[in-house]
């Protein structure tokens, strides 16, 4: 049986969980929002979007839990146009929204690189990258993929999309290093720690000829498909220790 929790409480819950002190980051990490004093349903998503307010109001949800939130450094400020719209539809059906960005990457049992890394079948054993985001490690098993497409069809297969593969010589992939999301610039980080072959979630031209030039392959899988599964987890965990409901809400994105 469900309860009703103060915002409070759960803000205090998400924060003793993910330590945002930590991080230096590119927005606010916490509450962005303020909605209802009492929650009883919170839904969890990747991105603050319209269409992940809208479902959230339809499910009756007084929070809700996002990576990507709505606020971020170098915005211009102004409650226009598109974030009119969404900041009209929290406020008026009182919801909050908590988002933590970097805090929910990094955390290492509900984060999103501990997720993704869990999924694929990959066992952590150091982290690279400014502010240790990065994670690189081997197969849980211990054996190699025998290339980088071996190691690509298990990405397709987990996260139900193809990813683009960069990948000369072909070479046995034993060591993984991977970041959600946008860490293309993480390349360089991991190429330095001696890996095989690098996981993340987007690509833009100068790692391609990295790629080439080093032999480390690079798999660019998707920043939604790579970090739908930190929000879930870390929220069905609060939600659980709190005694409210919650439920994830998937919104389609190619990117």
């Amino acid at each position: 049986m469900s309860h009703n929790v103060t915002r409070l409480a759960l803000l205090q819950a998400c924060n003793d969980l993910l330590q945002p002190a930590r991080f230096k980051d590119y927005g606010p990490n916490g509450l962005q929002v303020e909605g209802t004093d009492t929650i009883g349903h919170m839904v969890s998503g990747v991105t603050a979007s319209r269409a992940l307010i809208e479902a959230a109001i339809e499910a009756k949800a007084d929070a809700i839990f996002v990576h990507h939130g709505l606020f971020w450094r170098g915005q211009d400020g102004t409650v226009t146009g598109w974030m009119k719209q969404r900041l009209q539809l929290l406020l008026a059906h009182n919801i909050n929204v908590l988002a933590y960005h970097l805090p929910l990457d990094a955390h290492p049992e509900v984060g999103n690189n501990a997720q993704l890394g869990q999924r694929l079948g990959l066992q952590v054993q150091g982290v690279f990258g400014e502010q240790n985001l990065g994670l690189w490690g081997m197969r849980a098993d211990g054996q190699a993929f025998k290339n980088a497409q071996a190691l690509a069809d298990v990405v397709s297969i987990v996260l139900q999309r193809e990813p683009v593969v960069v990948q000369t010589p072909a070479r046995e992939i034993r060591q993984v290093a991977w970041c959600t999301g946008g860490a293309q610039s993480y390349f360089e980080a991991a190429i330095a720690a001696g890996v095989d072959a690098f996981i993340t979630g987007e690509i833009s031209e100068p790692q391609v000829h990295l790629a080439r030039e080093t032999g480390v392959a690079f798999l660019a899988c998707g920043h939604h498909a790579t970090e739908r599964y930190g929000a879930p987890a870390a929220a069905a965990h609060v939600a659980a220790q709190l005694g409210i409901t919650h439920q994830f809400i998937e919104i389609d994105n190619p990117a």
